[in-house]
């Protein structure tokens, strides 16, 4: 684990069950920030503001003591928002990197990259904000979080899909430095997103949108789990970790017209500091890290190392929300009483989207009301079709399923979720 005072830490004993017997081991220090870090190879590779390097213990001591840079091609100015971002390797061995924008100038901020084992750094996407944290799905796709400001409404969670333009406008002079791809048109300001994907054709919207206040208000790691049912009843699912209201977020996320959207839940809360990493280990716990140093947080304690698991109780929630032409299929971990999941008054659904423009942040608008005009019971009560009437492409629909019952007549643990409806299914 590694810490924001630039130390790395060996903890051994940490999935045991007595915890007072963890030992740890200072294994490195003096690096900056490092935000994503991973094992190859005999040797650690941390992600810091300035750099990527490789950290060995060559001597077999427990501790690094060689230090070699494999890339340092991104501008970093000193200010204390100039975080970076890494992720573990993807299927090709490359490591994606996101740079804050925040924080004045310098070569490729606002960019994400991706560095080659071979240490060559090449420019992905532009338009990143302030991001929290990365993660890759399994089919080898790379999402981000990014937190609301100006040219964000709201938080997310980002696909970083190559050669788009993540939505945060600035440092487009470094197209410059690409050969054959030129700079997008700048967004009109104040708009909507999906008016602007009209005339932007590089711009990509959010996969998820997290309503601020409703489901936190500054999201960081993104860990896919593919640990199958280690973790309970969320196989596939995405876990969104959250520094200021000390949460864990749940989504289901899809692919619909070649473009990437999907719902969120609540998941869990009452963490000791504000989760910044998250990482699944292969026997399905999800360890979290904490700080409030700097940033405020509902969790007081000002740096934690704290480990999630499935208890073996399965909660009634619901797993999925996918999008169909007419509505929605909810999928949920137990069966559904049959009578309140048929019933429309067991569902209330509202619509929104947020303004598109430079300024900070932005309140809900276009609001709407969608009807739900039937809700259809599969045979094997698992699942639930709603057809809706009055779907709004580019909106985040709000649906509150407070009044299904379980078959065991059990309440919704999480009965609130919110799908970002980028495409309608054709």
């Amino acid at each position: 684990m590694s810490s924001r005072r630039g130390e790395i830490w060996i903890v051994e004993g940490a999935h045991d069950d007595d915890l007072s017997k963890v030992k740890w081991t200072r294994f490195a220090y003096g690096l900056e920030s490092s935000f994503g870090m991973h094992w190859k190879d005999g040797a650690v590779y941390v992600t810091t503001r300035t750099d990527l390097s490789r950290l060995e213990d060559r001597d077999g001591d427990g501790e690094a003591d060689r230090f070699e840079i494999i890339s340092q091609d991104w501008g970093f100015s000193g200010d204390y928002h100039q975080f970076a971002f890494g992720s573990v390797p993807d299927k090709h061995g490359d490591v994606w990197v996101t740079l804050c924008r925040l924080g004045g100038s310098g070569k490729w901020r606002s960019w994400a990259l991706k560095v080659k084992p071979d240490g060559i750094t090449i420019p992905v996407a532009s338009g990143v904000r302030s991001p929290g944290g990365m993660g890759i799905n399994s089919t080898g796709d790379v999402f981000y979080t990014d937190n609301q400001g100006t040219w964000n409404g709201t938080s997310s969670v980002k696909h970083i899909k190559p050669g788009s333009f993540l939505g945060h406008y600035g440092m487009f002079e470094y197209y410059d430095l690409i050969p054959g791809q030129d700079a997008p048109q700048k967004p009109n300001s104040p708009s909507r997103v999906v008016t602007e994907r009209e005339r932007i054709p590089e711009l990509y919207p959010s996969s998820i949108l997290l309503p601020h206040g409703k489901m936190g208000a500054s999201p960081t790691f993104v860990a896919f789990n593919t640990n199958g049912k280690k973790f309970g009843p969320f196989e596939g699912n995405l876990f969104i970790g959250e520094q200021s209201h000390s949460q864990v977020q749940r989504a289901y996320i899809e692919e619909v017209n070649e473009v990437y959207q999907g719902a969120a839940w609540h998941f869990l809360e009452g963490f000791e500091s504000g989760l910044v990493p998250g990482k699944f280990a292969e026997d399905g716990t999800l360890f979290v890290g904490g700080t409030n140093r700097g940033w405020g947080s509902r969790g007081t304690t000002g740096s934690t190392l704290e480990r999630i698991r499935w208890t073996g109780k399965t909660p009634f929630e619901m797993s999925k929300m996918k999008a169909l032409p007419k509505g929605f299929e909810l999928t949920f971990t137990e069966a559904v009483d049959p009578v309140s999941a048929s019933n429309l008054d067991s569902y209330k659904m509202e619509a929104w989207t947020y303004i598109y423009h430079e300024k900070y942040g932005s309140p809900e608008v276009d609001r709407v009301t969608p009807i739900i005009k039937k809700a259809q019971v599969s045979e094997d009560r698992m699942s639930v079709t709603l057809e809706v009437e009055g779907l709004v492409k580019g909106n985040l629909h709000q649906l509150d399923a407070s009044g299904i019952r379980s078959q065991a007549d059990k309440p919704l643990l999480h009965p609130v979720s919110f799908y970002t409806l980028n495409e309608i299914p054709k």
